[in-house]
């Protein structure tokens, strides 16, 4: 196993991977997210059970990961910390879709243009956040 140079996690957190968020339950989501501000920020709302599990108990964990078999490339990102419900930021949310769905918002599903059920984000801060390279070198095939 080969250790790379550590990864840039700034550059890491900025491609449209999917996170998965732990909360007490135990239950287990994924989420499209926005890194900024040095926190995660993704888009909850009346539909869902997580403002419910936060008020309750604002612990979360977040990995977002990648594994590439072809080149060996495997990345991790791990976050802690305590969750909150706040406001709905209009602009920071059209940031967070603009980046899975594209810049033009005409082509984005009604369901995202609209956010028509009450929606909030929620903020996580992390209290400990690890990036760790495990990726591995391919050996040739014969």
């Amino acid at each position: 196993m080969s250790r790379r140079d550590p990864f840039d996690v700034e550059e890491f957190l900025a491609r449209p991977l999917v996170a998965r968020v732990a909360t007490d339950g135990p239950t287990v989501r994924p989420i499209w997210f926005l890194w900024e501000d040095g926190a995660f920020w993704w888009i909850t709302g009346s539909y869902a059970r997580l403002p419910k599990l936060l008020a309750d108990d604002p612990r979360v964990a977040l990995v977002i990961d990648t594994c590439d078999l072809a080149s060996g490339e495997v990345l991790q990102v791990t976050a802690r910390g305590d969750a909150e419900v706040v406001a709905f930021d209009a602009d920071r949310a059209r940031r967070k879709l603009a980046r899975y769905l594209g810049a033009d918002e005409s082509r984005w599903p009604q369901t995202f243009r609209e956010l028509d059920f009450d929606p909030r984000l929620v903020r996580l801060v992390p209290e400990r956040l690890i990036a760790k390279d495990v990726s591995f070198e391919r050996r040739a095939t014969r």
